[in-house]
Parts: structure tokens; C-alpha cells; sequence
């Protein structure tokens, strides 16, 4: 889940597409990888692309992965004006604000599921739209949308918000999560290319409880995935910034702990950082103390969250200093880096400035160990290594770690202005070396 400031969000748009037209034969098993689209057993990647002058309404970029690496080469675009993809691109809409994956049909392909908030329906304006893209052996191809819940079809839903996926039940199907209407909705799986699904309910907390984003990942061990919902939750004058825990059952999503901050929570991400079997979940707080940012850790137990750490530039370890506005926590992305077993996490820090240059950014890497993370294995991976030093690249703004080439360790992907890399994960540290350059990046990673 990312929330993205308009100011950041203008300065990363406008660019390249072509249509994409794609069919293949289905398999029977379930997809290994939920971002596998052809099923080749590699992972590949897509995130919010930049669209061409003759266009407006957003764009997704994919970048297939190959054996030698993602096929950067060979990107492919989508958009609402591919083939096969529902509604039109608009002037208002956000087609890839949100995207999520998983083998929503279990047919053996991962499928992209495409968050529009923006689109507006009849005269229904900024009702939002989610539309599902199908994987196969060629890779994706056409669409389905996702109708909304009853909850959120009127104007200003904003339907698409933010979206997850896991397998919250343990039946093997993947579910969705989406968010619309302020409210966080459960799509139960399986899906398929004609619409139907399986049941839909309301994640609500209590009245007053107002939802702006989800994390999904596997907390308690117990093999289901659960979900965290982000949002704010108001008593009479007063608000607070809160993250609610629900532990996935075979009868739905349970309803568990939940955690206040001081300042909104822009991302969370979940990894094992101490490798005792059960997932942590990591907040970002970019806002917090005038925009120094923090990210707080709540650590994972059989019965769900409990007990909680926080990190900063001024933790001992980490480097710089923290100052106002560097928004240290902007994006978190987890997995195992370094092949260790431990998951890390990599934390965007897109304001910070370097001498001279303001909001260069950057991405600290926290390595997960005995006891978690800790500053004295964090390492800061610098701006520069996307191009030469300058300001407002705000490097750093999306981060994803996944392993994209088989070989145990995840590698890096960090977005900026203009350029996004990838770099290569290694024993010790993504590889600043030989920074793969991301075509058309102009929006977020998928989670």
C-alpha cells in the first residue's frame, strides 16, 4: 500500500505505450509465484507506467522475467485502451494507483488486479473501478472488473483504493481485499474471466472507523494469510491514526489487535526479521516528528501482533542524521535479500537531500538477524547509483524486494525521478554495481 503526496505523484508522469494483444492455454496448478503472469517459473514485474502524449488515464508497465533476468528490453503496456481491457482511458483516472497479484483463477498463471479510484461511472464521479488481468502462457491478456461492493458504488468511493491478496481462508484460492467507500471489502476467491466469485463481505472494524490501506502477509504461522488495514478512526472531535491486525481463518478474517500512531501509516510491509516463524509488520511514518519519519515494527506471535520496535536515522547504526521533511519510512518492502533465511527491509527515504541537492533520496536496507533488525545491519543505498547527482529525484518513493532470478535472494527495485532501478541481490547487499534500468517507470511497485 502506497499514498502518494499530489506534489510527488506530478512529477511522475507522461510517456510510451503500445497495445498488447496475448492468448494462451490454461494449466491446472496454482501458480507458484503470485507475480509469475506466464507461468515460467519466473517472477516479473509491474508497476505504474508513464503514459503517451496521446493519452491520458493511466498506463501499466510489465517486465516479463527470464533466466538471464527481467526482459527489459521487451516491456509490454497496458492500459484501458489495450484489447480485451474494460472502460476507456479518461483524463481523470488512475488506472495502476493500486495494483495487487495473484492466481486469482488457479489456473496456473498469476493475474494483475488494477486499481482505479478515479474512474468515474455514469454520473457517478470518482467511483473507481478494479479490473482483473488475466495471466497465461503468453503473458497477461484482457480484463474483467470487478463489480463493487454495495458499499462502494456511489460518487466518491474511490473503489480501488488500495488492494491486497493472500489466501486468507486456507482453501487454496486466493481472495482480494480492496478498499472503497472508506471501507475495507473481501472478495473471496476463486474468480473467473466471466465474473464470478465467491462471496463478499465488509471488513469493519466499528462505526467511526475509516479505511485507507492494506498489508497482507502470514503473521501468526499458522500457514493462512492475514491482513492488516490501515486507517483512521474517530471519536466524536478527536481522530486517530491506527493499524487494526485480522488473522485469517477458514471462516474469514478474524478480528484482532489493533495499534495507534501519532501520525499516518503511508505504508506497512511483513517479513520474518528474526526467523522464529512468524511474520512482523513494519509501518511506515514518514510524518512523524515534522517529517523526520520512523518505522515501528510490531513483532509477530502465534496469536497475532505484540510488542513493537521503532527505527530512525538517528538509530544507532543508521546512516545520516534525520531532519524535517526527509520522510525516512515513505515505502517499505520486506523479503530475503541476502539468502540468509532472515527477511529484510528496505526502507525509502525520497526527501532526503545530499549537500547541496535537495530531495535526492535514498533506500535504507534494514538485514533481518537474532532479534530482528537492528541499525548496526542497516546499509544506505544512495541515489546516485540510478545517475548523477541531482535534486527532487526523489529516489526512493517506491521500493520492492523479490527474487527475481532464482538464486535465493531478492533483488531490489527503487523508484525515482526520472529513473528507476533494479539492483541485484547478493550474500551481503543489493548490488550497486550494474543497476538494471526500469523502462517507463512513472507510478509504484506492486506490493
Amino acid at each position: 500500500m502506497r499514498l502518494r503526496t499530489a506534489a510527488l505523484a506530478a512529477t511522475v508522469a507522461a510517456t510510451a505505450l503500445t497495445p498488447l494483444v496475448l492468448t494462451a492455454p490454461a494449466s491446472a496448478a496454482v501458480a507458484k509465484h503470485y507475480d509469475d503472469f506466464n507461468g515460467d517459473g519466473y517472477r516479473d514485474l509491474a508497476y505504474g507506467g508513464n503514459n503517451d502524449v496521446d493519452r491520458t488515464g493511466g498506463t501499466v508497465t510489465v517486465v516479463y522475467g527470464t533466466a538471464k533476468g527481467p526482459d527489459t528490453a521487451h516491456p509490454k503496456f497496458l492500459h484501458q485502451d489495450s484489447p480485451g481491457i474494460p472502460g476507456a482511458g479518461e483524463d481523470d483516472d488512475q488506472w495502476g494507483a493500486a495494483l495487487a497479484t495473484a492466481d486469482l483463477n488457479k489456473d496456473g498463471y498469476a493475474d494483475l488486479v488494477v486499481g482505479n479510484p478515479s474512474e468515474h461511472v455514469g454520473k457517478q464521479e470518482y467511483r473507481g473501478s478494479v479490473t482483473i488481468v488475466w495471466g497465461s502462457r503468453s503473458g497477461l491478456s484482457g480484463g474483467t472488473d470487478l463489480p463493487p461492493a454495495s458499499g462502494a458504488k456511489g460518487s466518491n468511493s474511490s473503489f480501488g483504493r488500495d488492494l491486497a491478496t493472500g489466501d486468507f481462508t486456507g482453501d487454496g484460492s486466493p481472495d482480494l481485499a480492496v478498499i472503497g467507500g472508506e471501507e475495507a471489502w473481501l472478495y473471496r476467491g476463486a474468480f473467473t474471466k466471466s465474473g464470478s466469485k465467491g462471496t463478499v463481505s465488509k471488513i469493519d472494524k466499528s462505526a467511526g472507523w475509516y479505511s485507507h490501506g492494506l498489508a497482507a502477509g502470514k503473521v501468526t504461522g499458522d500457514g493462512k494469510t492475514d491482513l492488516v488495514v490501515l486507517g483512521t478512526e474517530f471519536s466524536g472531535s478527536q481522530s486517530r491514526h491506527r493499524a487494526w491486525f485480522l488473522k485469517g481463518t477458514s471462516s474469514g478474517l478474524a478480528s484482532g489487535a489493533s495499534k495507534t500512531f501519532g501520525t499516518e501509516v503511508t505504508d506497512a510491509a511483513i517479513g520474518d526479521f528474526d526467523k522464529n516463524g512468524y511474520g512482523d509488520i513494519a509501518f511506515g511514518l514518514p510524518d512523524q516528528s515534522g517529517g523526520k519519519g520512523a518505522v515501528t515494527v510490531w513483532r509477530g506471535t502465534s496469536a497475532g501482533p505484540s510488542g513493537a520496535a521503532t527505527f530512525t536515522q538517528a538509530t544507532s547504526g543508521v546512516s545520516g542524521s534525520p531532519e524535517a521533511g526527509d520522510n525516512f519510512g515513505y515505502a517499505l518492502s520486506a523479503a530475503d535479500a541476502d539468502g540468509n533465511g532472515y527477511a529484510d527491509l528496505a526502507v525509502g527515504v525520497p526527501h532526503e537531500d545530499a549537500g547541496a541537492y535537495e530531495d535526492q533520496g535514498g533506500v535504507h536496507l534494514f538485514r533481518g538477524g537474532s532479534g530482528g533488525l537492528s541499525g548496526a545491519r542497516s546499509s544506505w543505498v544512495p541515489a546516485t547509483v540510478a545517475g548523477p547527482a541531482d535534486s527532487f529525484t526523489s529516489f526512493g518513493y517506491s521500493v520492492r524486494l523479490r527474487d527475481l532470478t532464482r538464486d535465493g535472494r531478492a533483488d531490489l527495485g527503487v523508484g525515482g525521478v526520472p529513473t528507476a532501478v533494479l539492483l541485484r541481490g547478493t550474500a551481503t547487499v543489493p548490488s550497486t554495481a550494474s543497476p538494471v534500468v526500469l523502462p517507463e517507470f512513472g507510478g509504484t511497485f506492486t506490493p
